[in-house]
């Protein structure tokens, strides 16, 4: 494909090179590989970044990425690329796994009663409510509990989202209705957002990272939900970080997949125990 082409009828010149240098750039600080066919997602969500920088072109761009004034925009080209497509109790399957799960801990006379989940991915937080509900659900006396959920992304739009636990009313309505008059707060009249409840949101604490970088986290998690998110990094990667993932997780922890997604020839320290459920195996 010739330069020009990527350019034909465009708000901005968008030529093959800029194509190839955003994505590699991508791909080498997020894990995130772009393929061809996502050329338009790239112009589309970039186009908005220049026109709020007032630049002509994908070539001036991409010369302010790489230039040190270009720092402060690489959170923006970040946040811009990433997809953020979740919902409340998506995969419904599996927050009922894991408030049997969670109710099986609770009914061991010798448990420890403490509790680390993690939330990789976590995009607005709906994800991570989710799981604070159903921890909820399944310890009523959760208070006499150490519990603690940990809420992770790259995007630092999506994690202040979370951080303020407000979603429009048509998201809420996901949430079953039961939970719905016990973690959330009472609409207002005439509101068009609702928001989750104080004692639902202490229990997440959201934090930006990136996972290709270190990862700051000292203690095993008992669960963690990685879903629709290794689907944008290579085999390799992939290896990687279900491989560290296994080394933060105690013995038999559940890890939760997406639904696209699986361990074959790729992580042997799980075995798969549900549909898209997986126990580490020691």
């Amino acid at each position: 494909m010739s330069n020009s082409a990527l350019s034909a009828d465009r708000e901005f010149a968008f030529s093959e090179d800029n194509f190839r240098f955003l994505t590699q750039w991508v791909g080498k600080n997020t894990g995130i590989v772009l393929a061809d066919h996502k050329r338009d997602m790239v112009y589309s969500r970039l186009a908005r970044r220049l026109r709020a920088l007032q630049l002509d072109s994908f070539a001036a761009y991409c010369a302010l990425i790489q230039s040190p004034e270009g720092e402060a925009e690489l959170g923006n080209l970040v946040n811009a690329i990433t997809t953020n497509l979740t919902h409340f109790f998506r995969e419904g399957h599996h927050f009922e796994h894991l408030l049997q799960v969670l109710q099986g801990i609770a009914a061991k006379p010798n448990s420890l009663k403490k509790l680390r989940l993690w939330s990789a991915g976590c995009s607005t937080g709906m994800e991570a409510y989710s799981i604070a509900m159903t921890l909820q659900e399944a310890l009523p006396n959760i208070n006499q509990w150490d519990v603690k959920i940990l809420a992770t992304d790259i995007d630092t739009n999506v994690l202040e989202t979370g951080q303020r636990g407000e979603y429009a009313l048509s998201a809420l309505e996901d949430v079953p209705a039961a939970y719905q008059k016990k973690y959330l707060e009472p609409v207002k009249a005439g509101a068009s957002k609702g928001q989750v409840n104080e004692a639902t949101r202490a229990l997440v604490s959201f934090k930006r990272l990136n996972l290709l970088e270190s990862w700051p986290m000292q203690g095993k998690f008992d669960v963690i939900f990685c879903r629709n998110v290794v689907i944008y990094f290579d085999k390799p990667t992939q290896r990687k970080m279900f491989g560290r993932m296994a080394e933060l997780m105690q013995p038999k922890g559940w890890l939760y997949i997406g639904h696209s997604e699986n361990l074959f020839n790729i992580c042997d320290a799980f075995t798969l125990e549900g549909r898209t459920i997986y126990r580490k195996n020691t």
